[in-house]
Formats: C-alpha cells, structure tokens, sequence
C-alpha cells in the first residue's frame, strides 16, 4: 500500500518528506514525480511506510496539515489506473493526418 500527498510545495525534497513521515513510521520508499518535459516536480508524491498501522496514523496526523505554506493533502493512493484504451481512448484512427497514398492531406 502507498499514501498520496498532494499539494506539496515545488521546493519539497525526497530527504524532507521522509522525515516528516517517519516521525509516524518507518518510511520504505518516498517517490516525487516530475514532469516528463520541463523535470520540474508535479506537486505531489508517494510515501510507503513499514506498515498499514504506520500509514494509517500519518494519514491521520498530516491530511490538512500546513508544511512549507501549503495545506497537505494526505490519503491512501488509488491503484493506479490502466490507460491503454477503454471505451474512451487508445489508440483510434481515422480523422485527418497526411495520407501516404495520395499526396494528400
């Protein structure tokens, strides 16, 4: 299981936020996402703790939180969803482009 903290300051560190959490817990693993073009941080991370017990009182103890001027948000991270197609998405056809065949757009 993971916790999902959003909100966080742009200047937030990996060294930083496990230590907020491990005053709840052993923290496992902290991971800050950035953003694939510019490598700025997205605002929000991901912190596995030792325990379901640990995960729980810091959910608990940080959600709504102030650290750095921002109010964390702090719950139980939501599986992370399949993207490859559905009925709304993937990968459809047709619409546009430049066909190959014709010379034509």
């Amino acid at each position: 299981m993971s916790i999902y903290v959003g909100n966080l300051s742009y200047d937030v560190t990996q060294d930083a936020l496990s230590a907020v959490f491990a005053e709840y817990g052993a923290v496992k693993r902290v991971q800050l996402p950035t953003d694939r073009e510019t490598g700025r941080l997205r605002g929000f991370a991901f912190v596995e703790m030792g325990s379901e017990d640990e995960e729980t009182k810091a959910i608990e103890a940080l959600d709504g939180a102030e650290w750095l001027g921002r109010d964390l948000k702090v719950n139980k991270a939501k599986p992370k969803e399949d993207r490859s197609g559905g009925s709304f998405g993937g990968n459809r056809g047709g619409g546009g482009g430049y066909n190959r065949s014709n010379n034509r757009y």
